[in-house]
């Protein structure tokens, strides 16, 4: 590497010099065409629309220099999930009122392994959130080097302000449908925006009651208690750290004195904002759906835990144990604070090109994407042509579900790591990650563009096998 930020290359992924000017036109025509067809199929599947675009946008050098992936119609398949799952869930509210809410598993794609990926509870979620989410899911499992496909699932549920009880009487219906569709050498969900250890509790019971038996690989995120990993709560906001951790030292530079800003407050959010501390950062500001706090003596993430964790209350209520922060109604503001590193970890399209020219502004050194799709394509564009270090989602937030695989492993084994050993093959697994996206990018002349660089040693893996298992 040896590259200065101020040095590191932003060429579009267009631009190969390898490439003839035919092979590049007919790779772009191709990508092009698909994209296309994608949009006519589904108009309003904004999410997944933006998903593919910039990951196929990202292949074009690999198409130009390897036509036989064009020839075996490698992409009109990718895009296509091999199976779609939407479902009713009728349940009762404490008050006896029968409601409906809609369902969804998308099973993306199954080459390296069976379909792994998280289930989001939320207003928002349609079918083009959910198949954004197994998309992108293809490949950062792929970059985990674990043998695991990509899916994702979730429902138009919202969980706050529901009690104890209501939340177990959807969780329960909801898997009354999905158990059908599951297994531990099927199909692995985990949790998401909304689901969490209560949750997936929730759900595995219902699970267990359905099959009659104790499938523990059924589920990640599991509880301790039955089969559960330790370092899974941790794992996607330490992995964000640990990834963004070799993107910096690459430069000659670490956490330790940097000013940090990290959105939202959730999983991801804290234990992002805990190792960035443990190593030497100052985490100024975080926030959630209703606005954010700044810190200037650094957040106490102790407080957070309580307030979020436990308490399930708003991010609000942090100013009142510590008066000399500063609470902000409304949530987006937050990349108004001036920072060396930015780590969106609240939901997608977050962090908007507006927000991307005040962050550099700021004199933003990194962004590490906790959340999956924060950046909006603009927002992106605008950080790699101004030389910022840019951690993508896929490659940097797969600490959860890499650990949500070695969760999977000890099931079958029948056996419990330390955390020690946990936490130790997490951060080998994300310096992996990181030399890949690295490789990938020199190997296809745009050096520095990690974007690019996960993008296609996912898409390698993943494409690779598709191809040695024929059209199925």
């Amino acid at each position: 590497m040896g590259l200065t930020i101020s040095t590191i290359q932003t060429r579009s992924v267009h631009q190969v010099s390898t490439l003839t000017p035919e092979a590049s036109a007919s790779a772009e025509s191709y990508v092009r065409r698909i994209y296309e067809e994608v949009k006519r199929r589904d108009p309003q599947e904004r999410e997944f629309h933006q998903a593919v675009k910039e990951i196929l946008d990202s292949l074009v050098p690999v198409l130009a220099r390897h036509p036989h992936y064009m020839e075996h119609a490698i992409l009109e398949r990718l895009v296509e999930p091999e199976r779609s799952i939407s479902f009713r869930v009728p349940w009762s509210d404490d008050s006896g009122q029968i409601r409906v809410n809609r369902g969804y598993r998308i099973q993306f794609n199954s080459a390296i392994g069976p379909y792994k990926g998280g289930i989001r509870f939320h207003p928002s979620v349609y079918s083009g959130i959910v198949k954004f989410l197994g998309f992108e899911q293809i490949f950062k499992n792929a970059l985990t080097g674990l043998p695991i496909g990509g899916g994702k699932g979730g429902a138009d549920f919202d969980p706050k302000g529901k009690s104890d009880r209501e939340i177990m009487a959807f969780a329960q219906s909801f898997m009354t449908e999905l158990y059908r569709h599951i297994g531990p050498d099927t199909d692995i969900p985990a949790g998401d925006i909304g689901v969490g250890a209560r949750e997936i509790g929730y759900m595995f019971g219902q699970y267990k009651r359905i099959r009659g038996g104790h499938e523990a690989g059924v589920l990640t995120g599991k509880g301790l208690l039955y089969g559960g990993s330790l370092a899974r709560k941790e794992a996607t906001g330490y992995g964000l750290v640990y990834f963004v951790q070799e993107m910096l030292a690459a430069q000659g530079l670490d956490f330790h004195g940097q000013s940090v800003v990290v959105s939202g407050s959730g999983n991801v959010s804290i234990y992002a904002m805990e190792k960035a501390q443990q190593l030497g950062a100052l985490v100024v500001a975080c926030s959630d759906s209703a606005g954010y706090i700044y810190d200037p003596k650094g957040i106490n993430v102790d407080t957070v835990k309580r307030l979020k964790e436990q308490d399930r209350l708003r991010i609000s209520e942090y100013v009142k144990e510590h008066p000399h922060a500063v609470y902000t109604e409304g949530s987006t503001a937050i990349w108004t604070i001036p920072c060396q590193i930015a780590l969106p970890c609240a939901t997608q399209n977050e962090l908007d090109e507006e927000a991307a020219r005040t962050l550099v502004a700021g004199g933003v050194k990194a962004v590490g994407e906790g959340a999956n799709m924060p950046s909006t394509l603009p927002a992106i564009d605008y950080f790699l042509e101004h030389g910022i270090l840019f951690a993508p989602a896929k490659a940097a937030n797969a600490g959860g579900v890499a650990v949500s695989g070695l969760e999977m492993s000890q099931n079958g084994m029948r056996l419990s790591w330390a955390f020690e050993e946990v936490d130790e093959r997490l951060r080998q697994i994300m310096k992996n990650i990181y030399r890949s996206a690295v490789r990938a990018a020199d190997e296809y002349e745009v050096p520095g563009n990690l974007v690019a660089g996960a993008n296609i040693a996912g898409f390698l893996k993943v494409a690779d096998t598709m191809l040695a298992q024929g059209v199925v």
